[in-house]
């Protein structure tokens, strides 16, 4: 690889385990991605704020660690002062960045107004000022909500004007659409760096369920190639592991800031590109 990469940010996302053995298994997987001396690690916050308590413990105890995380946020069904409350936690246990994120209504909570990013980025910023590095969403393939492009665009901007420092986009696999993206938003007068959230193939079946729900395309000819696969996990992985690698190369070449890896608690296809990339 002949990318300078001296420059660039990686980083590496978890979710919350809920299991014991869960809990377990992801210090192992943290220990071993640790090794790559990433910017940060990320912990997801369930929707509406479902894994409040599990994330602030993976939060804690990887702080405690030694090392940089970046607990997501979202209002959800919380109200300002709970949600200050976390808020105030993290940055007394020395977290200096913050995902944060619109957030879903849970179901059944009885509330009705949807608080924006925007509106979280505001409200950290006017209660802890300039104490956190703020990272938001990016939609390269625009938001599944979103009513078109421009709409998209317009939401991103009202999210870096309210205070963002930088963006992590939404995983996918045309890297033309990053770059597009790109240069759309610095037809707005947006210049942070906007880094392209990576996920790694592994499963068809799963893949194609997140990618279902949260708007991310799968290429006609990727679907194709996985589909005659079949039920051969080798097969499947080989394949996503060496054409995620070229697409990583790609985006890094062209100018990418650096890579977000969607690990979901895995160590192996993460680090597997890793090492295709020439990163150690």
């Amino acid at each position: 690889m002949n990318t300078s990469t001296h420059s660039k940010r990686f980083s590496f996302e978890f979710f919350p385990p809920k299991t014991d053995k869960g809990i377990e298994k992801l210090k192992n997987v943290r220990n071993k991605l640790a090794e790559k001396n990433p910017a940060f690690f990320s912990v997801t916050y369930g929707a509406g704020g479902t894994t409040r308590e599990g994330t602030k413990n993976t939060v804690t105890e990887i702080k405690q660690a030694g090392l940089s995380v970046a607990p997501h946020l979202s209002f959800g069904g919380d109200d300002k002062e709970s949600l200050l409350g976390l808020i105030n936690y993290y940055k007394s246990i020395g977290v200096n960045r913050i995902v944060a994120l619109r957030g879903d209504i849970p179901s059944g909570s009885g509330k009705t107004e949807m608080i924006h990013a925007n509106q979280l980025i505001e409200f950290i910023r006017e209660n802890t000022g300039d104490h956190f590095h703020l990272e938001v969403a990016a939609y390269p393939e625009i938001h599944p909500q979103s009513i078109n492009y421009e709409s998209d665009l317009y939401y991103f901007k009202q999210k870096i004007n309210a205070g963002a420092n930088s963006a992590i986009t939404q995983y996918f696999y045309n890297p033309d659409a990053y770059f597009y993206y790109l240069e759309e938003i610095h037809k707005q007068g947006i210049d942070v760096p906007v880094y392209p959230g990576i996920m790694p193939i592994t499963n068809f079946t799963n893949l194609v369920r997140f990618s279902d729900a949260c708007g991310a395309e799968i290429p006609r000819w990727i679907r194709k190639k996985l589909e005659a696969y079949q039920d051969d996990k080798e097969a499947i992985s080989a394949f996503g592991i060496e054409f995620v690698s070229q697409m990583c190369e790609t985006l890094l070449d062209g100018g990418a800031p650096g890579l977000h890896f969607y690990t979901m608690n895995q160590a192996e296809p993460t680090s597997s590109i890793w090492e295709n990339l020439g990163l150690s």
